[in-house]
């Protein structure tokens, strides 16, 4: 199970950090991350963390968001930086089983950039 907090109303050039708790059976090899989805529009790559310590990153958040792993707690964090309207979506965490295809999706949390 994957729960996501964080969301929320930010003006232009501002910035917010989304969080996100796994709990359960959660594999040890897993890559986990975020996903976004604006109305009308297809649900995107924000920031993956694989195992490792590598981070990769959609074209919408190379230099601006920053994807951590607190790994003791099966937690993942998206710092947002320089917010911008364009950002606005339905942020989803992301849990993938490194090893056999098996995925999880936490319910979403809405992040609205607007002045």
């Amino acid at each position: 199970q994957l729960q996501a907090s964080g969301g929320g109303l930010v003006q232009p050039g501002g910035s917010l950090t989304l969080s996100c708790k796994a709990s359960g059976s959660i594999p040890s090899m897993n890559i986990m991350g975020w996903y976004r989805q604006a109305s009308g529009k297809e649900r995107e790559l924000v920031a993956t963390f694989w195992n490792g310590g590598i981070r990769k990153y959609g074209d919408s958040a190379k230099g601006r968001f920053d994807i951590s792993k607190d790994h003791a707690n099966q937690k993942t964090y998206l710092k947002m930086n320089n917010l911008q309207p364009e950002d606005t979506a339905v942020y989803y965490c992301h849990l993938r089983n490194g090893l056999v295809p098996e995925e999880w999706w936490g319910q979403g949390t809405q992040v609205t950039v607007s002045s």
